[in-house]
């Protein structure tokens, strides 16, 4: 069974049109997306004091995700507005909350060793702490969504054994030299998450490719997320690369036919 920490930003994701809210943020799904597959899995991050935080903690636990480790702050939980168009999730303001004070503790650190690997994103605030996980012997994952080149994502990435960035418009040999370049900072596995055009990924000087799998599109929300959970329960099951892609795109497929992140 795959045990996996995921580590830094929470949210509430709140849909404008439809006057609805969900529980969010990258490590936040891929904990849960986890426990959607068999695997275990905790977040360690931060909430505020308000009922948002309420909200995400207890949608947690009704996963059986542990939150053992997780920070309530004074303050506001972080959130997110979500518009849809055409059946894709668009994000019109951002407000970081209580995000802004998250530090992991020495406590944190303790537990996360206790995993088989870490996960983190671009947002959580911890890139700089991936060394020091790694030390421990966590193998570590990062997600640079679509900005692999951000200050935080290239402080990330040479304390990181699975990188993992979205772009879904690059022809794919030019693709294939970004994911070379950025292979070249540490990451001994790179994997490009192209929406509707599937995935490809590099590892021990050989590319792989997945087509996305057909399905209903009800809200692309997560899917990336989905993506990476079900890569990394694949790796840590000792899947080869080809069945990790293939179940991360399984379980993209399912994220994507209904609305919310879970």
């Amino acid at each position: 069974m795959s045990r996996i920490a995921c580590i830094g930003d929470s949210c509430v994701d709140h849909y404008t049109q439809q006057g609805q809210k969900f529980p969010g943020g990258n490590p936040v799904n891929f904990a849960v997306y986890v426990r959607r597959l068999g695997g275990e899995a905790a977040f360690i991050g931060a909430v505020g004091s308000d009922e948002d935080g309420a909200l995400v903690c207890q949608a947690l636990r009704d996963k059986d995700v542990d939150v053992s480790h997780v920070q309530v702050l004074p303050g506001p939980t972080p959130t997110t507005q979500v518009e849809m168009q055409d059946g894709n999730r668009v994000f019109t303001a951002y407000d970081t909350g209580v995000m802004e004070q998250y530090q992991l503790r020495d406590e944190d650190f303790d537990f996360i060793g206790t995993y088989d690997l870490a996960v983190s994103a671009l947002w959580g605030r911890c890139e700089a702490d991936l060394g020091r996980i790694r030390a421990m012997g966590v193998p570590v994952a990062f997600d640079c969504a679509d900005l692999p080149e951000d200050p935080a994502a290239q402080t990330a990435l040479p304390n990181t054994d699975i990188a993992f960035f979205s772009d879904d418009g690059a022809e794919e040999a030019a693709l294939k030299q970004h994911m070379l370049a950025l292979a070249a900072l540490g990451p001994r596995i790179v994997v490009a998450m192209r929406g509707k055009q599937g995935s490809l990924a590099y590892e021990d000087g050989q590319f792989y490719s997945q087509a996305a799998i057909d399905c209903e599109v009800v809200d692309t929300l997560g899917a990336g997320d989905s993506f990476i959970a079900g890569f990394l329960h694949g790796l840590l099951s000792g899947l080869p690369m080809q069945e990790r892609m293939r179940l991360g795109a399984e379980n993209a497929s399912i994220t994507i036919g209904y609305l919310g992140a879970w």
